[in-house]
């Protein structure tokens, strides 16, 4: 897939930096061109000499280099790539992306280009967390740089949390993905997926079983086929595809919000388990145990349905709005009622009865239902369902 593809890669200053070498080593196995960009603090970490070995090229530093700017502008290095990848983006990279700062060759490049970009964030999880980094993210995602993680673990300062560098075959999906020129190339799908976590107190939730794996299937598909993909995810355990821009959301109410926010969009799929009902006021303390037989009483209210608010969007409804619908009993009938309240296109309707082993398993079974009636898929896993329903997806699109 990456045959003849050229990537421009700029490496930032960061200890993630030594993943970089690795990466372009990937990248020049599936028949990429790799030209490295070094930034003076991403040298403190990799040689230039080692890059250049490794990726068989000459590897660029100073903006002011008139033998480079006689032979090759800083204007023609900018364009002269497929896709420009940032790994690692610090935080000082993605701030001057934002900003349009053009101080060095790195970020001069990042201005001048009128290739797509996709940036691997790394650094301590509190600078990944800190308002202004997540500020520049919000620009950066706005002007449509796509990104691939950063990752949770553990830290080379010691603290654990988000902020670690995507690993290198992630990247690469990421890129293959960017630079997939399939039948969804240009479309802008929203995938809802996991569960929603509704607090009681700190420490207790309501929620609904859902592992994300075919939310996680169906991202992956998508990008495949070459579409420009949001996932939004609550905390599922299954992580997320690379390749997509990922939204974690841990409530209803903040999965409504991410969605709206990411439109418009050609389609929205909601694989998303939510739960339909949060406390109507949740404590900030632990709520005790008292003994002597009692019970808390908890006043419930109704959640927003995020797929019917979404479906019934009097202006900048996506043009295809795809449900699910997990059912015990009277599963087809059920879900068609569902696709006629809801407002929705398509509803794929699936028994999720302890029994057959969906809900959190390896295989689905499904019924697409439309307007011209029922269709049931045979029990198959969930990356082929996803794969069928992209490939459906791709046909109405096209």
């Amino acid at each position: 897939m990456l045959a003849g593809k050229r990537i421009l890669l700029i490496v930032g200053g960061g200890i993630a930096a030594f993943k970089s070498l690795d990466l372009i080593r990937r990248l020049r196995e599936r028949g990429a061109r790799v030209t490295p960009v070094l930034t003076r603090a991403a040298e403190e970490f990799v040689t230039p000499l080692s890059a250049s070995a490794l990726a068989a090229q000459k590897v660029y530093r100073d903006l002011f280099d008139l033998t480079d700017e006689a032979e090759m502008g800083h204007i023609e290095l900018s364009r002269a790539a497929d896709l420009v990848v940032v790994a690692p983006a610090t935080a000082d990279l993605m701030a001057k992306m934002a900003h349009g700062h053009a101080d060095d060759l790195a970020s001069t490049l990042l201005m001048a280009t009128d290739t797509p970009v996709l940036i691997a964030p790394a650094m301590n999880v509190r600078m990944w967390e800190h308002p202004a980094t997540q500020r520049n993210l919000a620009v950066l995602a706005g002007d449509g740089v796509a990104r691939v993680g950063p990752n949770e673990g553990d830290m080379a300062c010691g603290e654990y949390g988000p902020g670690r560098m995507a690993e290198p075959l992630e990247i690469v999906a990421a890129i293959e993905a960017r630079l997939a020129d399939g039948p969804l190339k240009g479309r802008h799908v929203v995938v809802t997926s996991g569960p929603t976590h509704e607090p009681l107190d700190p420490v207790r939730y309501i929620a609904n079983r859902s592992s994300g794996a075919q939310g996680t299937a169906l991202a992956r598909a998508l990008a495949v086929l070459g579409a420009d993909v949001t996932f939004v995810t609550g905390p599922a355990e299954v992580p997320p595809p690379a390749g997509v821009r990922v939204i974690r959301v841990q409530t209803a109410a903040e999965m409504l919000d991410a969605v709206q926010a990411a439109l418009p969009a050609d389609v929205a799929i909601f694989a998303a388990a939510v739960a339909d009902w949060r406390a109507a006021a949740a404590s900030d303390r632990k709520i005790k145990k008292l003994g002597r037989g009692d019970v808390p009483a908890f006043e419930l209210a109704e959640n927003t349905d995020i797929l019917a608010t979404v479906a019934q969007m009097a202006q900048g409804r996506p043009a295809l709005v795809v449900g699910f619908a997990a059912e015990t009993d009277d599963v087809e009938a059920n879900a068609t009622a569902k696709r006629t309240r809801k407002g929705c296109d398509w509803i794929l309707a699936n028994d999720v009865r302890p029994a057959t082993g969906i809900m959190g398993g390896r295989e689905n079974a499904v019924t697409l239902i439309t307007e011209a009636g029922a269709e049931a898929w045979p029990r198959m896993s969930k990356d082929d369902v996803a794969a069928r329903l992209a490939a459906r997806i791709a046909e109405v699109l096209a």
